[in-house]
């Protein structure tokens, strides 16, 4: 029984990580007259930590956020992922309660 469960964790994780893997920033498939748009841009945030492990092992064939992109809107929807996958702007905040 937990041969299974062990095998069918594994074989979740492999197809997790070759569904993610396959549009990671940087690997040419954008170009000047298809640029990277707003909602390449959330996902490629929101995958921002697997696209750095990527190019760590690589030696900088694909990187964290792709260069041929629409702009402001790329920015915004790769900052938007980014606070999705990562954890937004209450991820910093502690709970104090101080006695008086």
């Amino acid at each position: 029984m937990k041969i299974k469960r062990i095998v069918g964790i594994v074989v979740c994780v492999a197809i997790l990580m070759f569904a993610l893997t396959g549009c990671v920033p940087g690997d040419a498939r954008y170009t000047v007259d298809t640029p990277a748009g707003f909602w390449w841009g959330i996902w490629h945030g929101f995958i921002i930590i697997i696209s750095f492990i990527i190019s760590v092992f690589t030696g900088g064939s694909y990187t964290i956020y792709e260069s041929i992109n629409t702009g402001w809107p790329y920015n915004l929807g790769f900052l938007l992922g980014v606070g999705m996958s990562i954890g937004g702007s209450s991820g910093g905040l502690i709970n104090i309660n101080i006695k008086r």
